[in-house]
């Protein structure tokens, strides 16, 4: 089978001088970043997956689905093999900041389904015969804007022919890339393919202790107890009373606070959805099409339109994927009836200074206050001391300009 363009050509296509190869699974003696691509040594008229790795990697990860369903092992290896290129021996192209080698091997040692240590291209590890790829890279301080250069140059080289048989005719990767760095996503139907992120935990602020000025570490000369060779001589600790030790327990329970709500009104709500569906269905093809256009103007490295929109397009991702998480977390508010009395989130207070003045608030979730607006947040100092009350209470706010006395006028 006649083989289409190489991985040394890929990058030479671009300007890159092209290093390599390594076989798949050796040390990659490159420590800088850059662009690499693997590829294998002559193109395979059929894609060589593995059914048995595609079985595990349904057991892996059981919130994977196929067009919405949960597939069957074989129907998950048809629709991969659905974007095999045939003339192609190119199979992923990927790019870092970092070390080429330390991305590579983190690729390899990365099981099926995992995201860690790096879930990049894990479609190549449902291939049969890796054993045989190569790994070509360049170092380059421009990474990401080559990556894109040279999955361009592999579109541009796929047959006619073979781009029409493709699921997805108009995003054209090699096998195992799903994305390209400008954020468009291969029509795999593939939906929760990797095990969900672990959760990152704040790591507690350790004990600070102020010392006065010239009293630091070592300026003072030995302390008392440190021998004159260095060693610092601690007597042995009292042993905690049982009493201490049954409290420790629930004092470490009750220091560990409990996430707090992201409370979001039925309004506002709707409001996130209706800009979550602008940014994804009008701005983000808009910034796309601005960085294809860009491409087209030459060197990326001095591409000063490619930068704009590169960067706009950094905010444009950052909006969406906050607007998501709070989706995906937000609890509704339901509107208070004022039975109670009391002003909860979502109610409307009517305060009164004590000039007479008197302001009218909207409790909400942090996402939605606007105090311009009149919708303060339930954790805003107003928001907080209003929590609670009732027509008729007075309530101090803590301010930086001390302390404000308000008295409550209305709740509905």
């Amino acid at each position: 089978m006649t083989s289409g363009i190489g991985a040394a050509d890929l990058l030479r296509s671009v300007g890159l001088m092209a290093d390599g190869p390594v076989v798949w699974g050796r040390p990659l003696p490159a420590r800088r970043g850059g662009v690499f691509v693997v590829e294998l040594p002559e193109a395979r008229a059929t894609a060589p997956i593995e059914l048995t790795r595609v079985g595990k990697w349904l057991e892996r990860v059981p919130d994977l689905r196929l067009d919405g369903a949960r597939p069957t092992s074989r129907a998950l290896a048809v629709r991969l093999a659905a974007f095999w290129v045939p003339s192609a021996r190119v199979l992923y192209v990927g790019s870092t900041d970092g070390s080429i080698g330390g991305r590579i091997e983190a690729i390899r040692n990365t099981v099926l389904g995992d995201r860690r240590p790096h879930g990049g291209g894990h479609w190549l590890h449902t291939l049969l015969g890796l054993e045989r790829a190569r790994v070509w890279w360049a170092p380059t301080d421009a990474a990401e804007e080559y990556e894109d250069g040279v999955l361009g140059a592999f579109a541009e080289s796929v047959p006619d022919a073979e781009r029409l048989a493709l699921p997805d005719q108009t995003i054209i990767l090699p096998f195992a890339n799903l994305r390209t760095p400008t954020g468009e996503r291969k029509a795999t139907g593939l939906t929760n393919s990797l095990l969900p992120g672990e959760p990152t935990r704040a790591v507690p602020v350790g004990r600070i202790v102020e010392v006065p000025a010239g009293s630091a570490d070592g300026a003072g000369g030995l302390p008392p107890s440190r021998a004159a060779g260095g060693t610092v001589r601690r007597g042995p600790r009292p042993a905690p009373s049982r009493e201490a030790s049954r409290a420790a327990p629930s004092r470490a329970k009750a220091a560990r606070p409990a996430a707090a709500a992201t409370w979001v009104s039925a309004e506002g709500l709707d409001r996130l959805r209706a800009e979550h569906a602008e940014l994804t269905g009008v701005r983000r093809p808009e910034v796309i099409g601005r960085i294809k256009a860009a491409k087209e103007l030459g060197d990326l490295k001095e591409n000063a339109d490619y930068a704009a929109a590169r960067e706009e397009q950094s905010f444009l991702e950052g909006r969406i994927a906050a607007i998501e998480q709070t989706l995906r977390e937000a609890t509704v508010i339901e509107v208070a009836d004022g039975a109670s009395g009391r002003a909860s989130i979502g109610s409307t207070v009517t305060i009164e200074d004590d000039d007479g003045i008197r302001t009218t608030f909207t409790i909400v979730g942090s996402t939605e206050a606007d105090p311009a607006a009149g919708r303060i947040s339930n954790v805003s100092p107003v928001g907080r001391a209003l929590l609670g009350g009732r027509v008729g209470d007075d309530v101090v706010v803590a301010t930086p300009r001390g302390e404000a006395r308000y008295r409550i006028i209305e709740v509905r």
